[in-house]
């Protein structure tokens, strides 16, 4: 891993808290992700099942966390398997978890070899009358792959079929939706290094430059200061490109008088920076794109301050709606007659802004969190308004990531990143 360790103190607040929840006689399995394969001996880069991360800190393959705090046995409470390494795995593969490096990360102390699974797994059912399975249920979760943990939850599930059957998602929806202050740490972690990108690409854009050649500037930096790289796949969308919502291809040359539109931020130690920004190609707004910046830019300072405990994000989002027309009747993009006419289910300024305003944010960029219930002190959102302005050939998007607090305005973990038109310039132009 190329992040400096983590304090196990967080993983056990988590387990603690997780098994607050649990049923009495339950026990709960958390797998860890496959290596996915390409073709040939290729496989795509390991990422951990964030859950299992969240509750342990172990991030490497063929690792299983098992919590019963019921169980009469003290020492199968919390149990960790990890795949048994020997000196040959590491010439070739590199130094894997140790039992003790593993007690050491996640504070769990008792740790078999993967291999023992079967054997302690038996054991343990025989005292537990409910299993947690851990399944992905997230609003956005649209998953065809049946992963590692699907596997082991149709083999459990086969194996003891007279145990009732609980889900671990709910619990760990609201859980993960609200952050430690060691989370938090390295969530600004992610947000200073996604600064640092930021400001670099500021003295590299010109005329003439390439998209792909900014993302590369920014994924050197990332990686430079311990980054794996990119929280997510980046947009770096010049001119027309920026109407492209998930515009990926990166491919286009920049022109002089467009503006880029850039969605890119670098995670850390798992968590999850999100940025957006404009910037114009010759370091110069005109007087038509600086009216839409600053116009998007005061969507979202407006919508910062909706950030509160006890908010309910669908009903958030109406009201920065209504922040969003007023902008757009100012710009002459809509008029009162669009607004009057307009369908409920689908108001007229969804025309230039179709997409939501804010989403959770930690592990996952679309993070857990269930967004029925009412905001909570130490959640963090994205703020990202935009408009999307096809005719005119350019989009604009403003982000940064935010934290509820208990009383005042949301803390801004991305406040020391350039944002207003005139600071865009003034380092462009330096």
């Amino acid at each position: 891993m190329k992040y400096h360790s983590i304090n196990s103190a967080l993983f056990i607040k988590n387990r603690k808290n997780f098994m607050a929840q649990m049923k009495p006689k339950s026990m709960a399995v958390f797998n860890a992700n496959d290596i996915y394969p390409i073709g040939a001996d290729s496989t795509m880069p390991f990422e951990q099942n964030r859950d299992l991360f969240y509750l342990s800190g172990v991030d490497q393959e063929e690792s299983v966390l098992i919590l019963f705090p019921d169980c009469p046995n003290s020492e199968l409470r919390e149990v960790l398997f990890v795949r048994e390494t020997n000196e040959h795995i590491a010439v070739w593969e590199g130094e894997k978890l140790t039992k003790e490096a593993a007690t050491k990360t996640s504070g769990v102390q008792t740790v078999y070899w993967l291999q023992d699974l079967h054997k302690v797994l038996f054991e343990m059912s025989s005292y537990a009358e409910t299993f947690y399975i851990n399944t992905n249920e997230h609003y956005r979760a649209a998953v065809e792959t049946e992963t590692r943990e699907d596997r082991f939850n149709k083999w459990l599930l086969a194996k003891y079929p007279a145990h009732a059957v609980a889900k671990s998602n709910p619990i760990l929806q609201r859980l993960r939706s609200v952050k430690d202050n060691i989370e938090l740490d390295l969530i600004q972690h992610a947000c200073n290094i996604t600064e640092k990108g930021f400001r670099r690409i500021l003295n590299f854009v010109k005329p003439g430059v390439w998209e792909y050649e900014i993302e590369a500037e920014l994924l050197h930096e990332f990686v430079r200061n311990r980054s794996k790289g990119f929280a997510y796949t980046p947009i770096i969308a010049s001119g027309n490109n920026a109407n492209v919502l998930h515009y990926i291809e990166n491919n286009q040359q920049c022109k002089d008088g467009d503006l880029i539109l850039f969605d890119i931020a670098a995670e850390y130690a798992n968590y999850k920076s999100d940025l957006s920004r404009t910037i114009p190609v010759n370091g110069r707004f005109t007087e038509r794109q600086k009216a839409v910046y600053n116009a998007v830019n005061h969507v979202k300072k407006e919508a910062t301050k909706l950030l509160v405990p006890g908010t309910i994000w669908k009903e958030y989002h109406v009201e920065v709606g209504k922040i969003m027309t007023a902008e757009l009747l100012k710009l002459g993009l809509i008029d009162k007659a669009d607004v009057q006419n307009e369908d409920p289910k689908w108001p007229a300024y969804k025309k230039y802004f179709m997409h939501g305003t804010s989403h959770h944010i930690g592990l996952d960029t679309h993070d857990y969190g269930l967004l029925h219930e009412p905001m909570q002190a130490n959640m963090v959102f994205t703020v990202e308004p935009g408009i999307y302005i096809p005719e005119e050939g350019f989009g604009i998007r403003l982000e940064d990531d935010v934290v509820v607090q208990e009383k005042g305005e949301p803390f801004n973990l991305m406040g020391n990143i350039p944002i207003e038109a005139e600071e865009i310039e003034d380092l462009m132009n330096k």
